[in-house]
C-alpha cells in the first residue's frame, strides 16, 4: 500500500527514527500537533509498512560482539540451488548484520558481528562448511567511524 508522506509525517518519522521511546503526548508535543492526528499517522505508517518495526540498539562491545568483519564473497555458482543454499546458511548465521547482492566482481558484501578474530575464523570455517564459494575476503574494521539507523528523508 503506497501513501503519500507529507510534512507532519515527516517530522514524525525523524523523530521516531532518532528515539522511538517518548508517548505520544511527547510525540505530539515536538511535532506540534495534537495527539490523536499523531497516533492515527503512526498507525497509518505502519499499516503501510513505512514504519516497519521498532527496536532497541546495543552497544556491540558491551554485549561482547565487538569486532566488525566485511567479508567480500565471490562465488563461481549462480544458479538457483547454489542461492537457496547460501541463503540458508546466511539466515542460520546470527552474526551475519547484513548481507548484500553487488553489482561488479565482488558476488556479496557481508558485515559480521563477532567477539574477535577467533570468532571470526570459526564464522568462516562453519560458513564454507555449508557452502561452496569461490574466494572470500575479510576487512577488519579497525573504527566505526560513522553509524547510523535513520535514513534521510527527501523533502517533499
Amino acid at each position: 500500500m503506497a501513501i503519500k508522506i507529507d510534512a507532519l509525517d515527516r517530522k514524525i518519522l525523524r523523530l521516531l527514527q532518532e528515539d522511538a521511546t517518548p508517548g505520544l503526548d511527547e510525540i505530539a508535543a515536538r511535532v506540534g500537533s495534537s495527539k490523536t492526528p499523531v497516533w492515527n499517522r503512526i498507525r497509518k505508517l505502519r499499516e503501510a509498512g513505512v514504519i516497519e518495526r521498532q527496536v532497541a540498539i546495543l552497544d556491540a562491545e558491551a554485549v561482547g560482539v565487538g569486532s566488525c568483519f566485511f567479508v567480500l564473497v565471490r562465488t563461481s555458482r549462480h544458479d538457483a540451488e547454489w542461492l537457496a543454499d547460501f541463503m540458508a546458511a546466511l539466515k542460520a548465521r546470527p552474526e551475519i548484520m547484513e548481507a548484500h547482492r553487488l553489482a561488479g566482481e565482488i558476488d556479496y558484501l557481508l558485515k559480521v558481528r563477532v567477539a574477535d578474530a577467533a570468532g571470526y575464523d570459526r564464522f568462516y570455517r562453519s560458513l564454507i562448511e555449508d557452502v561452496s564459494i569461490f574466494s572470500v575476503t575479510a576487512l577488519l574494521s579497525m573504527e566505526e567511524m560513522i553509524a547510523k539507523t535513520a535514513l534521510p528523508l527527501p523533502a517533499e
